[in-house]
């Protein structure tokens, strides 16, 4: 989009409080995932659960200076504002007029079942022959569709829009919005049909967005679908696809023969292609994208061509190995009776003689409990499964109407408990849930010790841990989240893709490949690059990553970088101050020439900032203060100069424990996310975010003098039992804690390394703990935590963390 303020307060009848001529690009609704205030507006969106006014402060706080909001709020100076009575009808008549003046082929797509695979497989076949835009995700909303119009440029000429409603009447309100001159109706089923009175009222629903449409192209398989479909649009354009013989495009041979081509009749034609998806879903999914290409004027030989080259789209099913030879299919997102049959479908397509059902209460749906149950235990007994887990309280009344062996539960936590899991071998495991079971529990635990040795971190420990600290700080105090090296070995994007989603301010990473690799997964916060080598400037402006400048010599070259790639806009950068650490920043007497260079580059000092060296050591206290002191003097000169005020920044963890009285603007915490801290106050109101642990592989009867391990450096002192760990110094264990340097934790004691630590394992000797083999071991954090081991190593948690491996899996788990 590019409008003018003005254009769009007369576009929506808005009121314009502020500049007229600016110009909008964007509009913004969630201040987490501002990527850039160039040119974007913020849009403050008010519903019945939730009002984004309250987010207008961090929105005007990262650089916006247009908000789109129902109320006005005058504290805020050089703020451009549109007011409007409704945010949600403002978004949607903005871009109704937006889409209504492009020249564009519109094609909408509704239905029940398969509507984001479709518009996916059709962008994935048009995209490269026509500019294309599409609903991002699954944006398909009252508010969804109105953000995908937007996306629209002069550029695109074709453009693929989910459209979703889940209760009466909100399909007039879309269809006024957009109206596709080619209309996609998908399998009409029950997902999302508790609002409405028959499957019939549903099908109604949905035609409403065909009002305008040239062409309809619908699943025909659903005989009140065609009925009701050539009852209303007899004088438009219909195609019909699906799987039955009176469709205009069907499939002509027996699909479940693997030994064939897929052969599809379009009207007269024939076109075959290979298929290794042959799951009844997929092929009509299939048959959707073959009638767009051929009102496209694709070829047949073309077509096939297109079809071939369909990638997977990321749906939420998903296939994972298992624990005792066991395979895990998992779709434990949505449940209704249409998704159940699709994943028995799917299932098929694995060669597991045997197979386990869990299955959960259904909700969202219209049918009676008797009739839904009977109809679910009905295509269930159709499986053959060995053994059903039914979870819930209204499906487990109907135990008897399933014919395999049967077990019921209250809730996911009771099947957990029970145990009975643990007796599955060699089987195909189906988990079908729906999503307040949280059936993603079973899944972990199913699939846990597939991993022998992982490192577990706990993101709601983090979350604590940061808040702990927060306690400490003013409310308004900004916060800098170090996630470098791997996030401490924690774990890149999925550390700091939690953080982002719990606002926090800064992320801080080391060097800016660490930065790029955060923005291709799709982190917007703020990103501060603390080592920018020379080589680095392209990419750091490329990916909107902020540099720390510690020389005039640094300066000047990332400036020069900035002008050769064209940079109108001041660019974000950091100052560094040396103030005692030695290690790297401006000095004291190099601050006048630092003012004058920066004023005539084309720069703008997000931050100033320095390094304690010795916060954490009490005996140091003078020398930190000297620290501060100095900081404080030379930022003040700094921002003196410029005539605004950066944020500033010293405190690290221990920092804001100690000297929280010089927290200025913003600080920075890391290993303090962990749960380590110097402060023994604060250790006691931590929780350990990070266990390392693995299980016994093999535990051994060794006799007195006999040696253990490479070289013989250790022999047992008397008749033992020695279990050896799957883990050793490839994984981050140093090979100095060997030989009853080191301990591990089996049962809650502590056990001693005995013998050289090899690669990939390491011995302990059990004494007369009764463990046996599959038993778990905790390498730290809990007996040992990780402070002693630390000390076992002779050095940091730092170093620890960062030393393992990344071939060790990390697990992340949140309540």
């Amino acid at each position: 989009m590019n409008y003018t303020t003005k254009e769009i307060a007369e576009i929506t009848q808005s009121q314009i409080i502020g500049d007229k001529n600016l110009q909008i690009h964007h509009i913004a609704f969630d201040s987490r995932n501002i990527y850039s205030t160039l040119k974007t507006a913020f849009i403050a969106i008010n519903t019945h659960k939730n009002s984004g006014e309250k987010y207008i402060p961090q929105a005007i706080e990262k650089g916006i200076k247009v908000i789109i909001s129902e109320n006005f709020y005058s504290e805020y100076d050089g703020i451009t504002w549109i007011i409007v009575e409704n945010s949600v009808k403002f978004l949607q008549d903005l871009a109704h007029y937006h889409i209504e003046n492009h020249s564009i082929k519109t094609i909408g797509i509704t239905g029940s079942n398969g509507k984001t695979i479709v518009k996916e497989w059709l962008y994935q076949c048009l995209w490269n022959e026509f500019p294309t835009v599409k609903s991002p995700k699954s944006f398909n909303s009252q508010i969804g569709l109105p953000i995908s119009l937007l996306q629209t440029s002069e550029k695109h000429q074709v453009g693929i829009f989910e459209v979703g409603i889940s209760k009466p009447q909100e399909m007039k309100t879309l269809e006024e919005i957009f109206s596709p001159k080619i209309g996609i109706l998908t399998h009409i089923g029950t997902a999302h049909s508790s609002n409405f009175e028959n499957e019939l009222q549903l099908i109604k629903e949905k035609l409403i967005l065909f009002k305008n449409s040239e062409i309809i192209i619908y699943n025909g398989d659903n005989e009140q679908v065609c009925k009701e479909i050539k009852t209303q649009y007899s004088d438009k354009k219909l195609i019909s696809f699906g799987l039955k013989t009176h469709n205009d495009v069907k499939i002509i041979c027996n699909y479940n023969d693997r030994n064939q081509e897929i052969l599809v009749q379009y009207f007269s034609e024939k076109l075959s292609f290979p298929a290794n998806q042959r799951d009844e879903a997929t092929l009509t999914n299939a048959l959707a994208v073959i009638c767009i290409l051929k009102e496209f004027g694709f070829t047949n030989e073309k077509i096939v061509e297109k079809i071939n080259n369909l990638k997977a789209v990321e749906m939420r099913l998903e296939s994972v190995n298992g624990v005792r030879n066991n395979l895990i299919i998992n779709d434990s997102f949505n449940l209704d009776l249409d998704s159940l049959i699709i994943a028995y479908q799917f299932i098929n397509q694995y060669n597991r003689d045997e197979k386990t059902l869990i299955l959960s209460d259904i909700f969202d749906v219209k049918n009676d409990d008797v009739s839904l149950y009977h109809k679910v235990a009905e295509i269930t007994n159709q499986q053959n499964f060995k053994q059903i887990f039914l979870v819930g309280n209204q499906i487990s009344r109907f135990q008897e109407k399933f014919n395999a062996k049967t077990y019921t539960f209250s809730t996911t936590k009771e099947l957990l408990e029970s145990q009975q899991l643990n007796s599955i071998e060699n089987q195909l495991i189906l988990l079908k849930g729906a999503r307040i079971f949280e059936f993603e529990k079973i899944k972990s635990h199913l699939e846990l010790q597939k991993h022998d040795t992982v490192l577990e971190i706990n993101l709601n420990a983090i979350l604590h841990n940061i808040n702990v600290h927060k306690s400490l700080l003013k409310p308004e105090t900004k916060m800098c989240a170090m996630v470098k090296a791997y996030s401490y070995g924690l774990g890149g994007y999925e550390i700091a893709e939690f953080l982002q989603h719990h606002h926090i301010d800064y992320l801080g990473v080391a060097y800016a490949d660490e930065g790029v690799d955060l923005r291709k997964n799709g982190i917007t916060t703020p990103i501060l690059v603390m080592n920018p080598e020379q080589g680095s400037y392209d990419v750091i402006i490329d990916y909107n990553l902020e540099p720390e400048i510690y020389s005039l010599r640094v300066l000047e070259l990332f400036a020069n970088q900035l002008q050769l790639k064209g940079i109108q806009q001041k660019y974000p950068i950091h100052i560094k101050v040396e103030t005692g650490m030695h290690r790297l920043g401006f000095k004291e007497h190099e601050i006048d020439e630092l003012v004058e260079n920066l004023k005539k580059y084309n720069v703008k000092v997000a931050s100033i900032f320095s390094h304690l060296s010795s916060a954490d050591v009490p005996e140091e206290d003078d020398y930190t203060m000297e620290q501060i002191h100095t900081f404080q003097r030379v930022s003040s000169k700094i921002s003196e100069a410029l005539g605004y005020q950066p944020i500033r920044h010293i405190l690290n963890t221990a920092g804001i424990t100690y000297y929280s009285d010089y927290q200025f603007e913003m600080v920075r915490i890391g290993i303090g996310m962990v749960g380590i801290s110097a402060n023994p106050e604060v250790k006691k109101q931590l929780q350990s975010a990070v266990t390392f642990k693995t299980v016994i592989s093999q535990i051994s009867e060794v006799k007195q003098g006999e040696s253990i391990g490479y070289n013989r450096k250790y022999k047992a002192e008397k008749d033992t039992r020695i279990a050896t760990i799957p883990v050793g110094y490839a994984d981050g264990i140093p090979r100095l804690i060997g030989n009853k340097k080191g301990f591990v934790g089996i049962h809650n004691q502590k056990v001693s390394i005995v013998g050289n630590i090899c690669m990939d394992m390491l011995m302990v000797d059990l004494q007369n703990i009764k463990a046996k083999e599959g038993d778990e071991v905790i390498i730290f954090n809990g007996n040992p935590t990780l402070e002693e081991f630390s000390g076992y190593c002779q050095t940091i948690p730092y170093e620890v963390l960062t030393s393992i491996s990344r071939r060790v899996k990390r697990i992340y788990i949140k309540d």
